[in-house]
């Protein structure tokens, strides 16, 4: 169980005001990017920072909303439990992947030998093309 305390679930109408802000944002920086696309005095590299500055704000403005803020929860604690995580060495994944490999040579092999089997038995015998 979970000692923190609970957070309320609702979702309240300044939350809604601030995605819907967000969203306008990223909107608007989508759109300029698209009407300035045919003006040769607008480089595209400044179009190009327009749009990541119109997601920074975006996503800065989500953040701070209840949605925001269990996103960040859950990625702090997605960042815990990847602490956790026991990764392979080097050797054991190098030997996984070559046990995979045989294995998969092996299976297509039996399964092309199969569908040459099948092929001679129904085209050849049953058939007789």
């Amino acid at each position: 169980m979970n000692t923190k305390a609970e957070q309320p679930k609702g979702t309240t109408a300044a939350d809604i005001g601030k995605l819907v802000l967000a969203a306008v944002i990223l909107v608007a920086g989508v759109v300029a990017y698209s009407w300035f696309s045919n003006d040769a005095s607008v480089p595209p590299v400044v179009r190009l920072l327009g749009v990541l500055a119109a997601l920074v704000i975006a996503l800065a403005i989500a953040a701070f909303t209840a949605l925001g803020r269990r996103v960040r929860h859950f990625l702090a604690e997605s960042q815990f439990e990847m602490r956790k995580v026991v990764w392979p060495t080097r050797d054991e994944t190098i030997k996984t992947t070559g046990i995979i490999l045989v294995v998969v040579i092996i299976l297509s092999l039996l399964l092309g030998l199969i569908d040459l089997i099948l092929k001679s038995v129904i085209l050849d015998w049953l058939l007789k093309l």
